[in-house]
Protein backbone atom coordinates (compact mmCIF):
# COMPACT_ATOMS: atom_id res chain seq x y z
CA UNK A 1 0.00 0.00 0.00
CA UNK A 2 1.18 3.51 -0.88
CA UNK A 3 0.07 6.24 1.48
CA UNK A 4 0.70 9.97 1.11
CA UNK A 5 -0.09 11.88 4.27
CA UNK A 6 -0.55 15.67 4.03
CA UNK A 7 2.23 16.07 1.44
CA UNK A 8 3.19 19.62 0.46
CA UNK A 9 5.77 20.64 -2.17
CA UNK A 10 6.07 24.40 -2.64
CA UNK A 11 2.81 25.70 -4.07
CA UNK A 12 2.39 22.67 -6.36
CA UNK A 13 1.20 19.96 -3.96
CA UNK A 14 -0.76 21.34 -1.04
CA UNK A 15 -1.61 19.01 1.83
CA UNK A 16 -2.08 16.10 -0.59
CA UNK A 17 -3.29 12.87 0.99
CA UNK A 18 -4.17 9.61 -0.78
CA UNK A 19 -4.09 5.87 -0.28
CA UNK A 20 -3.30 3.47 -3.12
CA UNK A 21 -4.01 -0.13 -2.17
CA UNK A 22 -1.63 -2.96 -2.97
CA UNK A 23 -2.30 -4.26 -6.48
CA UNK A 24 -4.35 -1.22 -7.50
CA UNK A 25 -4.05 0.14 -11.06
CA UNK A 26 -4.54 3.91 -10.97
CA UNK A 27 -4.71 6.57 -13.68
CA UNK A 28 -3.58 10.06 -12.63
CA UNK A 29 -4.99 12.89 -14.75
CA UNK A 30 -5.39 16.65 -14.49
CA UNK A 31 -4.58 19.86 -16.31
CA UNK A 32 -1.01 21.02 -16.93
CA UNK A 33 0.43 22.30 -13.67
CA UNK A 34 -1.91 20.20 -11.54
CA UNK A 35 1.08 18.50 -9.89
CA UNK A 36 1.13 15.09 -11.60
CA UNK A 37 4.84 14.91 -12.41
CA UNK A 38 5.73 16.55 -9.08
CA UNK A 39 3.70 13.81 -7.39
CA UNK A 40 5.69 11.10 -9.18
CA UNK A 41 9.01 12.82 -8.44
CA UNK A 42 8.05 13.02 -4.78
CA UNK A 43 7.12 9.33 -4.66
CA UNK A 44 10.36 8.30 -6.38
CA UNK A 45 12.47 10.55 -4.14
CA UNK A 46 13.70 13.04 -6.75
CA UNK A 47 11.85 15.76 -4.84
CA UNK A 48 11.76 15.89 -1.06
CA UNK A 49 8.45 17.20 0.32
CA UNK A 50 8.39 20.31 2.46
CA UNK A 51 6.08 18.51 4.86
CA UNK A 52 4.11 15.30 5.21
CA UNK A 53 4.95 11.59 5.11
CA UNK A 54 5.16 8.85 2.48
CA UNK A 55 4.56 5.24 3.44
CA UNK A 56 5.11 2.23 1.16
CA UNK A 57 3.88 -1.09 2.54
CA UNK A 58 4.36 0.05 6.15
CA UNK A 59 7.81 1.57 5.48
CA UNK A 60 8.37 5.27 6.01
CA UNK A 61 10.23 6.32 2.83
CA UNK A 62 9.85 10.08 3.30
CA UNK A 63 13.56 10.76 3.74
CA UNK A 64 15.01 7.93 1.67
CA UNK A 65 17.04 8.92 -1.43
CA UNK A 66 15.97 7.66 -4.88
CA UNK A 67 18.56 4.87 -5.08
CA UNK A 68 17.23 3.30 -1.88
CA UNK A 69 13.61 3.58 -3.00
CA UNK A 70 14.59 1.94 -6.31
CA UNK A 71 14.68 -1.37 -4.48
CA UNK A 72 10.85 -1.19 -4.39
CA UNK A 73 9.89 1.46 -6.96
CA UNK A 74 10.33 1.16 -10.76
CA UNK A 75 9.66 3.94 -13.27
CA UNK A 76 9.19 4.35 -17.01
CA UNK A 77 9.33 7.89 -18.40
CA UNK A 78 8.07 9.60 -21.55
CA UNK A 79 11.46 9.49 -23.28
CA UNK A 80 12.71 5.87 -23.66
CA UNK A 81 16.26 7.19 -24.07
CA UNK A 82 16.22 8.07 -20.38
CA UNK A 83 15.57 4.47 -19.33
CA UNK A 84 17.84 2.73 -21.83
CA UNK A 85 21.47 3.01 -22.91
CA UNK A 86 21.72 3.28 -26.68
CA UNK A 87 25.38 2.30 -26.99
CA UNK A 88 24.79 -0.97 -25.16
CA UNK A 89 23.07 -4.07 -26.51
CA UNK A 90 19.57 -5.19 -25.60
CA UNK A 91 21.07 -7.98 -23.49
CA UNK A 92 23.41 -5.59 -21.67
CA UNK A 93 20.53 -3.21 -20.88
CA UNK A 94 18.44 -6.07 -19.51
CA UNK A 95 21.38 -7.38 -17.48
CA UNK A 96 21.93 -4.00 -15.79
CA UNK A 97 18.20 -3.73 -15.03
CA UNK A 98 18.05 -7.23 -13.55
CA UNK A 99 21.06 -6.58 -11.33
CA UNK A 100 19.38 -3.63 -9.59
CA UNK A 101 17.26 -6.07 -7.64
CA UNK A 102 17.43 -9.82 -7.33
CA UNK A 103 15.36 -11.52 -10.05
CA UNK A 104 14.16 -15.14 -9.94
CA UNK A 105 16.01 -15.90 -13.20
CA UNK A 106 18.98 -13.67 -12.60
CA UNK A 107 22.49 -15.05 -12.91
CA UNK A 108 25.72 -13.22 -12.10
CA UNK A 109 27.00 -14.22 -15.55
CA UNK A 110 25.10 -12.42 -18.33
CA UNK A 111 25.50 -15.31 -20.77
CA UNK A 112 23.67 -17.59 -18.37
CA UNK A 113 20.78 -15.09 -18.22
CA UNK A 114 20.07 -15.10 -21.97
CA UNK A 115 17.24 -17.63 -21.76
CA UNK A 116 15.64 -15.55 -19.01
CA UNK A 117 15.89 -12.39 -21.14
CA UNK A 118 14.38 -14.12 -24.16
CA UNK A 119 11.45 -15.29 -22.07
CA UNK A 120 10.78 -11.73 -20.87
CA UNK A 121 11.00 -10.26 -24.38
CA UNK A 122 8.72 -12.78 -26.08
CA UNK A 123 5.65 -11.20 -24.50
CA UNK A 124 6.33 -8.04 -26.55
CA UNK A 125 5.84 -9.91 -29.85
CA UNK A 126 8.43 -7.62 -31.47
CA UNK A 127 11.10 -10.28 -32.17
CA UNK A 128 13.49 -8.53 -29.79
CA UNK A 129 14.33 -11.86 -28.19
CA UNK A 130 16.23 -12.68 -31.39
CA UNK A 131 18.12 -9.37 -31.43
CA UNK A 132 19.80 -9.46 -28.02
CA UNK A 133 23.23 -8.55 -29.44
CA UNK A 134 21.91 -5.48 -31.27
CA UNK A 135 22.61 -1.96 -30.02
CA UNK A 136 19.56 -0.34 -28.45
CA UNK A 137 20.15 2.83 -30.50
CA UNK A 138 18.97 0.87 -33.56
CA UNK A 139 15.49 0.25 -32.13
CA UNK A 140 12.42 2.27 -33.06
CA UNK A 141 10.79 4.51 -30.46
CA UNK A 142 8.07 1.95 -29.79
CA UNK A 143 10.54 -0.90 -29.46
CA UNK A 144 12.75 1.09 -27.13
CA UNK A 145 9.81 2.08 -24.95
CA UNK A 146 8.69 -1.56 -24.81
CA UNK A 147 12.22 -2.52 -23.75
CA UNK A 148 12.10 0.19 -21.04
CA UNK A 149 8.93 -1.40 -19.70
CA UNK A 150 10.52 -4.86 -19.57
CA UNK A 151 13.60 -3.40 -17.87
CA UNK A 152 11.44 -1.70 -15.23
CA UNK A 153 9.60 -4.93 -14.44
CA UNK A 154 12.27 -7.60 -15.01
CA UNK A 155 13.26 -7.59 -11.34
CA UNK A 156 10.85 -7.74 -8.44
CA UNK A 157 9.25 -4.44 -7.47
CA UNK A 158 6.32 -3.17 -5.40
CA UNK A 159 5.28 0.00 -7.22
CA UNK A 160 5.45 0.92 -10.91
CA UNK A 161 5.29 4.59 -12.01
CA UNK A 162 4.51 5.30 -15.68
CA UNK A 163 4.80 8.95 -16.71
CA UNK A 164 3.39 9.79 -20.17
CA UNK A 165 5.00 6.69 -21.68
CA UNK A 166 2.98 6.88 -24.92
CA UNK A 167 3.42 10.62 -25.52
CA UNK A 168 6.13 10.23 -28.19
CA UNK A 169 4.60 7.19 -29.89
CA UNK A 170 2.20 6.81 -32.81
CA UNK A 171 -1.34 5.48 -32.07
CA UNK A 172 -0.48 1.88 -33.01
CA UNK A 173 2.58 1.72 -30.76
CA UNK A 174 0.72 3.55 -28.00
CA UNK A 175 -1.97 0.88 -27.99
CA UNK A 176 0.66 -1.88 -28.00
CA UNK A 177 2.51 -0.37 -25.05
CA UNK A 178 -0.63 0.16 -22.96
CA UNK A 179 -1.80 -3.40 -23.70
CA UNK A 180 1.59 -4.62 -22.46
CA UNK A 181 1.27 -2.51 -19.31
CA UNK A 182 -2.19 -3.94 -18.70
CA UNK A 183 -0.94 -7.50 -19.12
CA UNK A 184 2.20 -7.07 -17.00
CA UNK A 185 0.47 -5.20 -14.18
CA UNK A 186 -2.55 -7.48 -13.97
CA UNK A 187 -0.61 -10.74 -14.35
CA UNK A 188 1.74 -9.78 -11.53
CA UNK A 189 -0.89 -8.05 -9.40
CA UNK A 190 1.47 -5.12 -8.79
CA UNK A 191 0.57 -1.58 -7.78
CA UNK A 192 0.81 0.80 -10.74
CA UNK A 193 0.28 4.56 -11.17
CA UNK A 194 -0.08 5.96 -14.69
CA UNK A 195 0.07 9.58 -15.88
CA UNK A 196 -1.26 10.19 -19.39
CA UNK A 197 -2.96 12.81 -21.54
CA UNK A 198 -3.68 10.21 -24.24
CA UNK A 199 -7.45 10.33 -24.75
CA UNK A 200 -7.58 6.80 -26.17
CA UNK A 201 -5.68 5.43 -23.17
CA UNK A 202 -8.00 7.23 -20.77
CA UNK A 203 -11.12 5.94 -22.50
CA UNK A 204 -9.84 2.36 -22.60
CA UNK A 205 -8.44 2.37 -19.06
CA UNK A 206 -9.79 -0.21 -16.62
CA UNK A 207 -8.92 0.72 -13.07
CA UNK A 208 -9.21 3.64 -10.66
CA UNK A 209 -8.79 7.26 -11.68
CA UNK A 210 -7.59 10.21 -9.64
CA UNK A 211 -7.97 13.73 -10.98
CA UNK A 212 -5.55 16.30 -9.56
CA UNK A 213 -6.37 19.97 -9.41
CA UNK A 214 -4.43 22.72 -7.65
CA UNK A 215 -2.20 20.19 -5.93
CA UNK A 216 -5.00 18.12 -4.44
CA UNK A 217 -7.21 15.19 -5.39
CA UNK A 218 -10.27 16.78 -6.97
CA UNK A 219 -12.05 13.56 -7.86
CA UNK A 220 -11.65 9.80 -7.51
CA UNK A 221 -13.53 7.27 -9.63
CA UNK A 222 -13.43 3.55 -10.37
CA UNK A 223 -13.26 2.73 -14.09
CA UNK A 224 -13.23 -1.05 -13.90
CA UNK A 225 -15.45 -2.77 -16.41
Amino acid sequence: MLELIDISVGNILIGLSMVIRRGEYVLITGENGAGKTTLFNTISGIIKPDSGRLMLNDRDITNLPPYKRAVWISSVLQDPRVGTIGEMTIAENLYLASMRRKSPGQNKCMKKSIAFFKEKLKVLEMNLENRLDEKVRNLSGGQRQALSLVMATIADYELLLLDEITASLDPKNSKTIMNLVDKIVRDKGKTCLVITHDTDCIEAFRGSRLILSNGKVAKSTNMNS
